[in-house]
This record gives structure tokens, sequence and C-alpha cells, in this order.
């Protein structure tokens, strides 16, 4: 029974039908088809399939797409690239800074900075890129070594960079009696100050707070980063006066005499002076 209606099914789709259009006044045939369901099926899936390749062409590539809610346009696309690069570059300079502050932590606390290496950056294809000496370029070189042959400063830039810094003026951090000295055979690498209780420690030089601690060895920090590649550490103290990134005065008060940590025997201010990445002895250069 049922291979009986399928077979009648298919047969039907085969019919022949004929369509045939008369003029309604004088009852002439103006068109005459003959169609079958088969035919009307095959025409209406055909239709369907041009009709939806035609919507997809007009979508994609014209500039109708414009105008569907939620499609980005070229000033809206050009914003993200940019914002997309903007933010890779906020992430990149992150990550430097990070680093920067966490060696500078580690020389504070006795131990070794780790190395940061400096990532490379990915939009700028290394490979691709060639380096040719050309004519202009090694004119320069010959001019520019003929004129450093008699030039003595590069050979005494050390020696002018410990004059620059001899002539600076210093403010002593506390005024007292110095109890432990300059020693870095013993992995003590500043100087050690008693003052009056409750003493205000100020700023050797002008400079930028750029580090604010605590660690249970050595008590509050602060560090301050001077001109010349200076760089001055203040522990033990009571109390910090500033915030990273603050702008200071040579004399300003940046903190109050105390004694903080484990290592600190007694009130006292534990200062560091650090040149060029190397502690150097404060009392060369400040009268305490």
């Amino acid at each position: 029974m049922a291979e009986k209606k399928k077979e009648t099914f298919f047969t039907r789709l085969k019919y022949k039908y004929r369509l045939i259009l008369y003029n309604d006044n004088t009852y002439e045939e103006v068109l005459n088809y003959r169609l079958s369901r088969l035919n009307v099926l095959n025409f209406t899936i055909i239709f369907s399939i041009l009709m939806i390749l035609l919507t997809t062409f007009v979508i994609a590539f014209t500039p109708l797409r414009k105008l569907i809610p939620g499609y980005p346009n070229s000033s809206t696309q050009r914003a993200i690239i940019r914002n997309a690069i903007l933010v890779d570059s906020l992430e990149y300079e992150l990550n430097l800074r990070d680093g920067y502050l966490q060696n500078l932590k580690s020389i504070i606390e006795g131990e070794l900075p780790k190395t940061h290496q400096v990532q490379s950056d990915t939009s700028i294809r290394y490979a691709d890129i060639k380096f040719t000496v050309s004519k202009e370029d090694s004119i320069l070189r010959a001019q520019v070594e003929e004129e450093e042959k008699l030039n003595l400063s590069l050979n005494n830039k050390s020696s002018n960079t410990n004059e620059q810094i001899y002539n600076l003026q210093f403010f002593p951090p506390v005024k007292g009696m110095i109890t432990n000295t300059f020693n870095p055979n013993e992995n003590h690498n500043g100087t050690d100050i008693v003052a009056s209780p409750n003493e205000v420690v100020k700023s050797v030089l002008d400079g930028t707070v750029t580090l604010v601690t605590w660690s249970p060895n050595t008590g509050n920090i602060i560090h301050i980063q001077h001109r010349h590649n200076l760089v001055s550490i203040y522990k033990h103290v009571a109390e910090i006066l500033k915030k990273e990134g603050q702008k200071v005065k040579a004399g300003d008060a940046i903190a109050v005499f105390g004694n903080t940590g484990e290592y600190s025997s007694g009130p006292h201010l534990h200062f560091e002076l650090w040149h060029n990445g190397k502690p150097v002895n404060p009392e060369d250069y400040i009268a305490f």
C-alpha cells in the first residue's frame, strides 16, 4: 500500500497542466503555458537560490552593508585597530616599568636584580630589515672620526661625571652622629646616622620619589631618583611622608626618623647613595 502511494505521488508531480490566458473582451487566447507540478517546484527552488545569492552579494559588496545595525563602518574599524595598537604599547610600557621597579626593590633589599629582557616589537618584521652602507653614511663617519681624534672629552667622560657629582650641593638627610660607615666588603652599602628622636628626614637633592615600600629586615624604605643617574635610599624610617611619583626638592621633609625593621639595632637612619647602579660612600659627598 505504501509503495502504491509513493508511486502515485511522484506520478502526480509529472502530470501536465495547461495555463491559458484569455482576453476578457474578445476571449482571444493570449498566453498558453504547459506546466507540471515538478516544473513549478524546480522554478521555485532556482528562484529562491538566486534571490539568496543576490541578497548576499548586495550586503557583502555594496555600501548597503553599512545600514545593517551593528556593522562597523570604516572609521570604527580604524578606531578599533588604533586602540589595539595603543593597548599593546601600553602593556609593553607597563611591563618595562614593573621590571624596573622590581629591580630597584631587589637592590634596596640587598638582592641581585633580575635580568629584564626587552620584548621585541611584534609589528616590525625584523627579518625584512636590510642594513646597507650608503656613500653619505661613509662620508659622515669619516668626518666624525676625524673631528674626534683630538677631542679629549671622550676619554675624560667618567672623570667629568665625577666632577659634576662633587660640585652638587647635597643636603644632609639628618644631622647626627655616624655609628656605622660605608663598607661594601661587609655588604654595608650605606652610612648609619643617629639623630634626635622624631627628627625629620630630608631629601639630599631634587628628584622624584620612585619607590615607597616596607620590608621585614629594613622596615620602611623610600627611594628617590636624582639627576646624573644618582639614587638616594632611606631605610628604617618610622613614617614616610611622600608617595611614589611625587617631585621633591633638596631639603624637603620626606620621612620621620625611626627604628623599623629587624636589622635595626636602635633608632637610626641607614642612608645609601648609588651612582650608575653602584653604591658610593655618602661621606665623600655629604657632611653629616
